[in-house]
């Protein structure tokens, strides 16, 4: 069963500050809160082909897996995969002007393997609790500034 998930929030800041700072992997850390760490695989800055490791904590398990960037339009679209552990996935980040500043998704998708396929539907909802959590701690990081 593939897992699809998409959230949406509007930060009261401009589109290119909220797409400059969500899409660099150094300040991912500071709004999500199960990445414990990341890593630059490729040279900075940001490209297509860019690689960055990741380490989560999610449902109670370490994951360590490494994102390439497979489609980047500054300002507009940021997409990384990886087909590493249990849950190979694609994400992808959106900014679009909106009336009160920058409406930004987060779609994440992709398809549990393993022993992980069994949880697939519970694996949904904790997708969308967590990035919902994580777009609320980067509107409120972003909103601060």
């Amino acid at each position: 069963m593939t897992v699809d998930v998409s959230t949406e929030i509007v930060i009261r800041r401009g589109k290119e500050e909220v797409a400059a700072f969500a899409a660099d992997p150094n300040n991912v850390p500071t709004w999500y809160a199960n990445i414990k760490s990341v890593e630059w695989k490729s040279s900075p800055p940001l490209r297509l082909g860019s690689q960055v490791a990741f380490v989560a904590q999610f449902l109670g398990r370490r994951l360590a897996y490494t994102y390439e960037v497979i489609d980047w339009t500054p300002n507009e679209r940021f997409v990384m995969r990886t087909s590493e552990g249990p849950f190979p996935m694609e994400t992808t980040y959106t900014w679009t002007t909106a009336a009160e500043g920058t409406r930004m998704s987060l779609r994440n998708r992709g398809t549990p393997t393993g022993f992980s396929k069994l949880l697939a539907p519970f694996m949904a909802i904790a997708v969308r609790r967590a990035n919902e959590k994580d777009l609320n701690a980067l509107k409120a990081f972003l909103e601060q500034r």
